[in-house]
């Protein structure tokens, strides 16, 4: 009945949250390669930190900004980028292979490397709970 509730909610509001399914698998993923826990708590406090990469120090809120509700700006380029929350966002977090693409790209432009299976499930726990 919750459920019913919730989804129903979530249709009259036009938000729809993050593809628990897709979640889930990405998760399942990263503990078949050692993860035990993910932090939303842990995921929001690498979204601010910044990492010195090329001369520049940077963050995930550097073109994100610190509101995953709001649209961001890439530092670089200037290309517009819609907000990050799957709260108002609904093409966010829905398709596996769409946000490890991500991953790949934004950990190496951010951190200068690839994110471990721990950082991405900590990230993953923070996007989704926005």
């Amino acid at each position: 009945m919750n459920k019913i509730l919730v989804l129903l909610a979530t249709l009259a509001t036009g938000n729809v949250l993050a593809d628990d399914a897709t979640v889930k698998a990405l998760q399942l993923d990263y503990q078949t390669k050692g993860v035990r826990s993910v932090s939303a708590d842990a995921g929001k406090a690498m979204w601010t930190r910044e990492f010195a990469n090329e001369g520049e120090q940077r963050s995930c809120a550097t073109c994100h900004t610190s509101d995953l509700r709001q649209g961001g700006k890439h530092a670089s380029t200037g290309k517009a980028i819609k907000p990050l929350a799957p709260s108002v966002n609904n093409e966010r977090l829905t398709r596996k292979a769409e946000v490890e693409k991500w991953f790949s790209r934004n950990c190496k432009w951010t951190l200068g490397r690839a994110c471990t299976p721990q950082e991405k499930g900590d990230f993953l726990a923070y996007i989704a709970s926005q």
